[in-house]
């Protein structure tokens, strides 16, 4: 089981604003419904991209100062280095050994550098660093390509990969359901190369007993989510189309989503869970009562590397960050999994190194650092060769 990635706390969370209260600015990202198809993301507003509202941060709470980053790119290099060397060649196998196929990276279109989005790329306003945005200019640079790997649908994924650059490429989306190629030349921008789909009739049926208040939705690429009702305003970015049970129910799909908003979040957790786990096939509960269902067996881990599998290559040329519980088989699965600071215990256990936060810059302190890091590798072993 993984977590999805989380949404607004419930009402009273934390000290957190709940339903219907002000959240400063985040409540300016489009409502529930509003197309984004019109959307040209190096224009429009960043909020336009959603927030990652579940993680405000401290009160208070800034960016890092200059000096203090530069510190953090150096502790994050350090951290890295001894998993490079650990994999490198003539290293022995033994206790603490890396597993698997270790950590091998080159700079160049081998590496793989796969990002989660709310709370690792976007911070809870849905904006995008100053300091990522050059991070990812400097990895993108090197011809490494970067992945966008998300648990949003494909509506809700495409602007936040065009704000950052990556509008050639790849992006996995549903939380490993979907694979798409990205290139403008398309008649969409884009294309889907890998699709899991399963029958959601046995699934929504037995949720629905247990939770009839319920709110039931499937994704459809491109369009947006059949809804059973209307997902409460600012929850969804994508179009809604309003269909009965039976529509709903009527195809495959790559994911179903349940949401209970006037459920408090442990009472919602119980009843998805007592419906047994033979129930659903991989599911996922948010901070809310907000539940995920995705065809069994799948997640981001499966899809990268399905794609590392397509390029040519493997898990020894992957760098993966994320924060989300979600995130865990990927964080394992690559050659170097990165959680972010805000991040819950079990997602920094998966990882093999901590981050900062998104709120002081994690992601990209760990993106400068490995660039950092692998040119200066690959200088020396230029040096050496000329002696």
């Amino acid at each position: 089981m993984s977590l999805d990635r989380s949404r607004r706390p419930e009402e009273g969370a934390a000290g957190e604003p709940g339903p219907g209260e002000r959240w400063g600015a985040a409540d300016e990202v489009r409502p529930s419904g509003a197309p984004l198809t019109d959307l040209d993301p190096d224009s429009a507003p960043a909020l336009s991209l959603g927030g990652a509202t579940h993680y405000p941060g401290p009160p208070g709470a800034r960016p890092l100062d200059d000096d203090a980053y530069a510190l953090l790119v150096a502790n994050r290099a350090e951290a890295i280095a001894p998993i490079l060397d650990a994999a490198g060649p003539g290293a022995q196998a033994g206790p603490g050994a890396p597993a698997g196929p270790g950590f091998r990276p080159a700079l160049g279109p081998g590496l793989i550098v796969a990002l989660d989005v709310d709370g690792t790329i976007l911070d809870r306003d849905g904006r995008v660093s100053d300091r990522l945005h050059a991070a990812l200019s400097r990895l993108t640079a090197t011809g490494a390509q970067t992945v966008v790997s998300t648990g949003r649908s494909v509506f809700a994924s495409l602007p936040v990969a065009h704000h950052i650059g990556v509008r050639h490429g790849w992006m996995v989306c549903a939380n490993g359901a979907l694979t798409l190629r990205l290139d403008p030349g398309l008649e969409r921008g884009h294309e889907v190369i890998d699709s899991v789909t399963f029958d959601p009739a046995h699934v929504i049926s037995t949720l629905r007993q247990a939770i009839p208040e319920g709110i039931f939705a499937v994704e459809v690429p491109d369009e947006g989510f059949l809804v059973t009702r209307l997902f409460p305003d600012g929850e969804l970015i994508e179009d809604q189309r309003v269909v009965s049970h039976e529509e709903i129910i009527s195809r495959p799909v790559n994911r179903v989503v349940l949401r209970a908003p006037a459920m408090g979040l442990e009472e919602f957790s119980a009843l998805v869970r007592s419906t047994g786990s033979s129930t659903v096939e991989e599911y996922s509960i948010g901070w809310t009562s907000w539940l995920d269902v995705a065809p069994e067996g799948v997640s981001k881990a499966t899809a990268l590397a399905g794609l590392a599998a397509r390029l040519g290559t493997d898990a020894s040329q992957v760098v993966a960050v994320g924060d989300g519980t979600n995130d865990i088989e990927m964080l394992r699965w690559a050659g170097l999994g990165v959680a972010m600071g805000s991040a819950p215990e079990s997602v920094k256990a998966s990882a093999d190194i901590i981050t900062e936060s998104v709120w002081h810059d994690g992601c990209a302190a760990v993106l400068d650092a490995l660039v950092d890091l692998l040119s200066t590798r690959s200088l020396r072993a230029a040096e050496r060769e000329e002696l």
